[in-house]
């Protein structure tokens, strides 16, 4: 039986370099994002090049009934999910009093309940149909701190490393695993959307989106409970464990000034 991945944030920057690296593999794909242009764009590239199928669903995340929606639709195409890469994100730079509430909520809403949900339903489905499948979550390197400027966004993928990291457990001898990746900076139009293109922390330790993407999706087939991307941030989060929690917080300003 041919496999399925299905991906969210597909249409730009590591959801694109991970739709490519399962269709080298021979996956079929469920590219799922609100740019339905740039989807089939994609999905004819990848036939082109690889000869997979390629099922577009168009969903903005940030609505509370997408998840929801999403799997519905699998379910009438009677589509079968063998990968999940909970990619899609967003993020509210600036100080917290100074952003706007709506779109807190908003990145809120895809960061951890779209995820969440995506995650449950996909799981259950798993496990009804007897497939050892495989999970990858996007966390972050501010997972592991607090990051003046970005608080609420790191709050998030905090939740994400830990809520994985918990139910991996849980799923114990199901054959099922998950999976977080923590990026560093990444160049991409996640970061240039935030309007964090001029930050120290983009200006020099920066990383393609294809580097990222291959280090995730290795450590995805490997099963691996979490992978920092890079040396210098897999240097960083070691090392801020021993640090004073005030001097981890102005590191975090420092990057994203």
């Amino acid at each position: 039986m041919k496999k399925t991945a299905l991906i969210t944030g597909a249409s730009s920057g590591l959801g694109v370099e991970f739709a490519k690296l399962f269709a080298q593999d021979g996956y079929d794909l469920v590219l799922i994002a609100r740019r339905e242009e740039r989807l089939e764009k994609l999905a004819q590239e990848l036939h082109q090049n690889f000869g997979i199928k390629s099922h577009i669903i168009t969903k903005d995340l940030s609505n509370p009934r997408a998840p929801e929606e999403i799997f519905e639709e699998l379910n009438q195409q009677s589509v079968l999910i063998h990968a999940l890469v909970n990619n899609a994100g967003t993020q509210v730079y600036g100080k917290f009093q100074e952003t706007d509430l709506n779109k807190q909520i908003q990145m809120l809403q895809i960061n951890l309940m779209a995820l969440t949900s995506l995650t449950k339903l996909i799981i259950d489905q798993m496990l009804a149909n007897h497939i050892k499948g495989k999970i990858l979550q996007i966390g972050s390197t501010g997972s592991f701190m607090p990051v003046p400027l970005n608080s609420p966004y790191c709050g998030s993928k905090a939740y994400v490393l830990n809520f994985a990291d918990g139910i991996s457990n849980d799923l114990k001898g199901t054959g099922i695993t998950i999976t977080t990746l923590c990026p560093g900076a990444t160049r991409t139009e996640f970061s240039t959307k935030a309007g964090m293109d001029d930050t120290l922390v983009f200006k020099f330790m920066v990383m393609k989106p294809s580097e990222v993407a291959k280090i995730g999706y290795k450590a995805m087939q490997k099963g691996k409970l979490s992978v920092v991307a890079g040396l210098y941030n897999k240097i960083m989060v070691f090392s801020i464990r021993f640090l004073p929690r005030s001097l981890v917080v102005w590191m975090g300003k420092c990057f994203l000034s």
